[in-house]
């Protein structure tokens, strides 16, 4: 068996139940078991595709993202997920890093894809929902497919997502996920949710992230349960959403709750059909946990990361909710400890490192036997992130992985942005460190040191730093300094930035 599987025995015991509900369109199972069956055979017959090799996708959520996703499953390829928000030069970083043979695309980003066409002129494009130049939309592409669509020995042991991450070093690293580990994450996921055939999630989290595609959509989609698809996040149809279509499971980041708490419609959005929402990729202020618990609507917490798919450590629906800053135990099906720099296992209450052990943690890092060498102890993942647990056995998450900063749900990594900023001329040393902010609950703020007789603006580090990174990486200060804090050995000392602030 492979993960497609598991949408086919759905349609097999609910043929005509709606699987996923996306604009105006509505796929029972059996006809989304039929799609995935027609993308695989397409994806083999006309475009080569074959066990090991990558397909990538760049879209804003769509239910042929979850089609492609299962299509792959079946053949034995592997989803390259591509954050639409990165700038050109990130996109083609990780399209050239994976060696993608084909790009599946919206019309939203054609543009985009011109640029990486001349890049990669062997990358094939296929249209989501419009026909490229000289290349089919995704109809066409299954009205020519033939053949049976499968490969031989494909199981669920065949990595299936190729998922980059932003890097320590300055460039992401794609972790691989095996198809049991979508496995093994979704058991885990319907533990958390107490999820059952009769929910219906609302899934508005961008699906290039592990938390919008794996925390509630595609263990919905692997019990038979329903899903409705929103391209992405807004304020106003979210509520709407919530008050017509009566879901019953949401996934959210801070950013959101507080976008919704915060609308004019909050208090008068009926949240009677929420049997909780789930909420992750950072910590959570106790204040959005008791605004929707105010509401009646439990709040469960979700820990984990890309390389853990992401389901690691929660709380969970009826059990204990009373420990507001607590992200709970580990799951059902996995193991989680904190260590200290030995990676010994340190009393309770003692603060170190988070890691974490089982069948949803990540293969490898793609081509970076380094990277994977040193996030891999002994079978154990080393999250980074800092912790500790209580006597109870309670997870607390109390620093995220070093320097790393959250801002509305996405991850900046400093280095990544100082690598851009030290191309500048001008620019002869640079730290980026996160500010807190009300809004997006951390925003990149730059400490610039310019060479001598040279000199720049902010306005103009902004426009730099745009023309490489994307929107949410540009720094939302900047900050002229003469010289940065560092160690005896040269490196710089980003907590005493913090420390200024």
């Amino acid at each position: 068996m492979d993960l497609s599987d598991l949408i086919a025995r759905n349609a097999d015991f609910t043929p005509g139940k709606t699987a996923i509900r996306f604009g105006d369109r509505t796929l029972s199972y059996a006809a989304f078991h039929e799609r995935i069956v027609s993308t695989a055979r397409a994806l083999k017959s006309e475009l080569g595709v074959g066990r090991g090799d990558r397909v990538a996708i760049l879209a804003a959520n769509h239910s042929d993202y979850l089609v492609t996703l299962y299509a792959c499953a079946r053949l034995g390829a592997m989803l390259v997920t591509l954050n639409w928000r990165l700038a050109v030069p990130e996109q083609l970083y990780i399209l050239s890093d994976s060696g993608a043979k084909v790009l599946v695309v919206d019309k939203e980003f054609s543009a985009v894809v011109e640029q990486l066409a001349q890049h990669l002129p062997d990358l094939k494009v296929v249209g989501l929902d419009y026909a490229p130049a000289g290349a089919p939309s995704f109809d066409e592409l299954l009205a020519a497919g033939s053949g049976d669509g499968r490969n031989p020995h494909t199981d669920t042991s065949n990595p299936l997502l190729l998922v980059y991450t932003s890097g320590t070093t300055g460039h992401p690293k794609g972790a691989v996920l095996r198809q049991e580990a979508l496995v093994w994450n979704a058991l885990m996921s319907h533990h958390a949710h107490d999820m059952r055939a009769d929910d219906h999630i609302l899934t508005f989290l961008p699906m290039f992230h592990v938390g919008g595609l794996n925390i509630q959509t595609t263990p919905a989609v692997q019990l038979g349960a329903t899903v409705t698809i929103h391209t992405r996040f807004a304020p106003d149809t979210a509520l709407q959403a919530i008050a017509q279509d009566k879901p019953t499971l949401i996934v959210m980041v801070p950013a959101v709750m507080q976008a919704l708490i915060q609308h004019p419609l909050w208090a008068a959005t009926d949240l009677s059909s929420l049997r909780a929402i789930a909420a992750g990729s950072s910590l959570i202020p106790v204040p959005l946990v008791e605004a929707f618990m105010q509401r009646g609507v439990p709040v469960i917490q979700i820990y984990g990361s890309t390389e853990t798919a992401p389901t690691a450590i929660y709380t969970r629906v009826g059990g204990d909710l009373s420990r507001l800053t607590s992200t709970g135990l580990p799951g059902l099906y996995c193991e989680a400890k904190i260590v200290d720099e030995e990676g010994r296992e340190v009393p309770h209450g003692a603060a170190g490192e988070v890691v974490v052990r089982g069948p949803n943690v990540l293969y490898e890092y793609w081509g970076n036997a380094e990277a994977t060498a040193e996030a891999l102890r002994d079978g154990w993942y080393h999250t980074g992130d800092i912790g500790t647990r209580d006597t109870d056995g309670y997870f607390y998450i109390h620093d995220r992985k070093k320097n790393m900063i959250i801002s509305g749900g996405e991850n900046i990594y400093p280095a990544e942005v100082e690598r851009v900023l030290h191309d500048h001329p001008c620019i002869a040393e640079a730290a980026v460190i996160g500010r807190p902010d009300p809004k997006w609950q951390e925003v990149p703020v730059a400490y610039i040191v310019c060479h001598k007789d040279k000199t720049l603006d902010a306005d103009e580090v902004k426009a730099f730093v745009g023309q490489h990174l994307a929107r949410f990486k540009i720094p939302r200060e900047i900050v002229f300094v003469e010289s940065l804090p560092r160690t005896a050995l040269g490196k710089v000392q980003h907590f005493m930035l913090r420390e200024q602030q």
